[in-house]
């Protein structure tokens, strides 16, 4: 989906007319954000990972930056919001099918993924396996491929993404783009939610935007979720391995996958028992979010809060690099960038307090899954029916200043009416909205803040958006080739800082978010939501 050029709407206009508008934001430094940035990216710090020695360092480093700016502690106290993980690791086990009185036990690693969400160190069960489509239920889309059937005790397998558009229905799940549907994650959860005893996804590429070795690597190393219900078993199938089982048990997969594209579809019993044992290695883990507050100034608004997030953790150190070379996943770009970031903005944002409250918020543990922005949601400092928005900021712009910036996710919100008047202010553009193809508004933390109804983006957006989509001042092919370049250092060793990047384009990055975050703190009423989007309709 398309939007339309940015135009003064009724809302847009009255931010422009109101007198707080005026009240802008402060203005940031440059030499504040490279000195956060090349700290929390360096090997000092191990590549903060997540249960890890670098991870308690970087907790410390912004608890430390927050009190010395002068942010305010939570109500209670303090500076970390507790975030209970439980860490598992598959140390052996086997996944193995029972279909048409053949035994079918697929390689780990090279034809089936998995591990258990359950938090038990050994899992063994037998179950029987049940195909359920897409495996969503989704009563904005009138689709529910469960059709009301018992899946309890069951292994679901599934297939990844939304139903596809049709001539008939070409934009139902918003047509080729991706919804929360189609989200690994998403259907992980609804199985849990359902009772089932684990879920099995069918791998291709095309369908999940990207390669096999992605749950191959994920999977391979230990694993986190926060400290509730979970899948007895769940993971992947390579859609090879899949295409045999079905066979062997009597049935063809692509047959069943044009029967699940159809709103008619029901649950099919594969009539294939499941056997699963697993050993695994499962820790308690206590991480941290840091959380500090610059109250607002007016007396009416300032129990409503505007949130900015960044997410502080990477993967840390993978031993299995082992000690020669380079073995620290030091994540500079993803995301010290936006955790220094964050660190300038609040600095400058404690000396000229806004209407309503400003939440500085780094979550941990996203990488493993928006796990502390889920915490957090789940204990605001400010109650979510009094959060305004949530503008988060992960993977920053580094190759320099740009013409336009990126608001995807705004135009579900009247964020977008208010971005375009602060890119106009700026001199700024708002670059055009493409389809989100891969997901990419359902993998950062503002989408927590989403799914709990409060209006939330991931502001610039423009790592992965060098091929064209953005409009940098100064040598654009030069600059986009290594923005393009940054996908071959994502979530690897090589991302690293370097002191000769340009950090202006990062700079009016930061600099847009936080006067954006001033518009919505200062305007006389909080966002809304576009009619008909989705979690428009998501209690808070």
């Amino acid at each position: 989906m398309r939007l339309r050029p940015p135009v003064l709407t009724a809302c847009a206009a009255l931010i422009l007319s109101c007198p707080a508008f005026a009240q802008e934001a402060p203005l940031l430094k440059e030499p504040a954000l490279r000195a956060h940035l090349s700290f929390l990216a360096d090997d000092l710090l191990e590549g903060r990972g997540t249960g890890q020695r670098g991870g308690d360092l970087a907790v410390r480093y912004l608890e430390t930056q927050a009190a010395a700016i002068g942010l305010q502690p939570m109500p209670g106290g303090g500076y970390r919001q507790p975030v209970p993980i439980v860490g598992t690791r598959l140390v052996s086990g086997e996944v193995s099918f029972d279909a048409g009185g053949k035994r079918i036990a697929p390689k780990l690693g090279q034809e089936i993924v998995f591990g258990t969400g359950s938090g038990k160190a050994d899992v063994a069960f037998d179950a029987p396996l049940l195909f359920v489509g897409y495996g969503v239920s989704a009563p904005d889309e009138q689709w529910d491929d469960y059709k009301g059937q018992d899946v309890k005790g069951k292994i679901l397998v599934m297939m990844v993404n939304d139903p596809q558009p049709t001539a008939e229905e070409p934009n139902r799940f918003a047509g080729k783009a991706y919804t929360w549907y189609g989200r690994w994650l998403y259907k992980f959860e609804e199985a849990v939610r359902r009772g089932a005893a684990g879920a099995l996804l069918i791998h291709t590429t095309p369908s999940a935007s990207y390669a096999w070795s992605v749950p191959a690597n994920s999977f391979s190393h230990e694993r986190f979720r926060l400290a509730s219900p979970g899948n007895g078993v769940e993971g992947w199938l390579q859609e090879d391995t899949a295409r045999g089982l079905f066979a062997a048990a009597g049935f063809d997969l692509d047959t069943l996958r044009a029967q699940a594209e159809r709103r008619d579809f029901k649950p099919v019993d594969l009539k294939t028992k499941v056997s699963v044992q697993m050993k695994s290695a499962v820790r308690q883990v206590e991480q941290f979010n840091v959380v500090g507050v610059v109250p607002g100034s007016d007396p009416k608004l300032k129990d409503q809060a505007v949130v900015y997030s960044a997410h502080w953790d990477h993967f840390g150190i993978d031993e299995k690099l082992g000690s020669e070379g380079d073995h620290v996943f030091n994540g500079a770009i993803d995301n010290a960038t936006g955790t220094a970031a964050l660190l300038a903005m609040a600095a400058e944002a404690v000396r000229k307090p806004a209407r309503r409250t400003q939440v500085f918020l780094w979550p941990a543990a996203e990488e493993q899954g928006l796990l502390g922005s889920a915490a957090y949601v789940a204990n605001p400092v400010v109650p979510l029916a009094k959060t305004a928005a949530d503008l988060n900021l992960d993977s920053l712009n580094f190759v320099g200043r740009t013409r336009d910036i990126g608001v995807p996710g705004a135009e579900r919100s009247s964020l977008y009416d208010t971005a375009a008047v602060v890119a106009k202010k700026m001199g700024l553009k708002l670059a055009p909205t493409i389809p989100d193809m891969s997901g990419a508004y359902f993998r950062a933390d503002h989408f927590n803040f989403a799914k709990a109804g409060v209006p939330a983006f991931n502001v610039g957006s423009a790592v992965f958006s060098g091929d064209g989509h953005f409009t940098f001042e100064h040598d654009q092919a030069h600059a986009s080739a290594q923005m393009v370049g940054f996908k071959q250092d994502y979530h690897q060793v090589s991302d690293e800082y370097r002191p000769e990047w340009d950090l202006s384009g990062m700079l009016q990055q930061a600099q847009f978010t936080l006067n954006l975050g001033y518009a919505v703190a200062n305007a006389p009423a909080m966002p809304t939501w576009k009619k008909g989007d989705p979690f428009g309709s998501v209690k808070r």
